[in-house]
């Protein structure tokens, strides 16, 4: 009896503990503004973008969507100073892709490179609405970077994207030196599912046996397509990147939902064997993001496998946090792009 006694007091605990947290992740999802678990800076932007009274994203047309991404990216003047860019469309496995190569002013021939793969939920962003995250981790790093322009959904969709920036990487290790880099000193690098892919672009390459990449640096990736985690819930309204614009980015580039479990949608479903032999990773998150848990988790599902692992959680923030124009001065922001961006000079030094 004692026993019995004993098992339904725990029971009651955790199911009060359950309520506790579902009742305090209700009350925040709508007081991100007011969070003072938000940096003031931050929640300043917040309050910005949700006193509005326009749709959400999500019920927009995929070009309005769009253009409230450049929108946000031209609300403010930005450094772009000390870099030299170029285009070029490269041919590959069959497909053409157009390039955008950022280098430091001055680098000289042979310079280590960086494939930087974009985010906006596979619809939206380019080279422009991520001009200043690419020129801050060049000016930084000392590398140089290729941005290949891959086919937004939804007018592409799984896999295409994938396959396009494996041909562009693939080209870049094989043909650096006609872009005046050293194809053999290689890492990728992704923002949001641009982390994603970066995760699928490393898994591809050890599957094809090549091409060898140095280092992965994952910044507040997209891991799986698993919409009630912990941070899903706590943070899943208000705080820029939403559970529902989320779910709106996946039916847009894979619809089919059994997909979404393949390791190249999905890394975090990958086996412990099959993360093996990956490069060494950095990854980062953000306190305030519903992306936040399962870019930790495969952070701690890499390290189980052997690979070498940085994860730093940057609290304050939102998602995006290293892409948005107008929170890019926040101190905490600017400490995060320099540790990518030492990460990668030390890697390929």
């Amino acid at each position: 009896m004692k026993t019995i006694k004993v098992l339904q007091q725990g029971l009651f605990i955790a199911a009060l503990l359950t309520i506790n947290t579902i009742a305090l992740a209700q009350e925040r999802q709508f007081k991100g503004e007011n969070d003072p678990q938000v940096f003031t800076e931050v929640r300043t932007f917040l309050k910005a973008l949700n006193s509005g009274n326009g749709k959400p994203l999500e019920q927009l047309s995929v070009a309005d969507a769009r253009g409230v991404l450049v929108g946000a990216q031209k609300s403010v003047e930005v450094d772009y100073s000390g870099i030299e860019e170029s285009e070029k469309v490269i041919s590959q496995n069959g497909l053409k892709v157009k390039i955008h190569i950022t280098k430091p002013k001055g680098a000289k021939a042979n310079a280590p490179v960086f494939i930087f793969i974009h985010g906006g939920g596979w619809v939206l962003g380019d080279y422009p609405t991520h001009r200043r995250l690419v020129r801050d981790l060049v000016v930084e790093s000392g590398a140089v970077a290729v941005f290949p322009d891959y086919t937004p959904s939804p007018e592409a969709q799984y896999p295409v994207a994938i396959n396009e920036i494996y041909a562009a990487t693939q080209w870049v290790a094989e043909n650096g030196k006609e872009i005046g880099v050293n194809g053999k000193n290689l890492a990728v690098v992704g923002n949001s599912v641009g982390g994603n892919m970066t995760a699928a672009i490393t898994l591809m390459a050890k599957d094809k046996k090549g091409p060898q990449i140095k280092l992965q640096v994952l910044l507040w990736p997209v891991t799986d397509a698993n919409f009630e985690t912990e941070s899903y819930n706590s943070f899943a309204d208000g705080r820029f990147l939403t559970k529902n614009m989320m779910k709106w980015f996946w039916d847009n580039y894979l619809p089919d939902t059994n997909k979404r479990k393949e390791i190249y949608a999905s890394p975090l479903q990958a086996s412990t064997e099959q993360l093996k032999n990956l490069p060494p990773a950095l990854v980062q998150t953000a306190e305030n993001d519903v992306l936040r848990d399962e870019g930790e988790a495969y952070a701690r599902k890499l390290n189980e496998a052997g690979v070498p692992v940085t994860l730093t959680r940057y609290s304050g923030l939102i998602h995006d946090y290293g892409l948005l124009n107008p929170i890019a001065n926040v101190p905490a922001v600017k400490t995060a792009i320099l540790q990518a961006a030492t990460v990668i000079k030390t890697t390929l030094k």
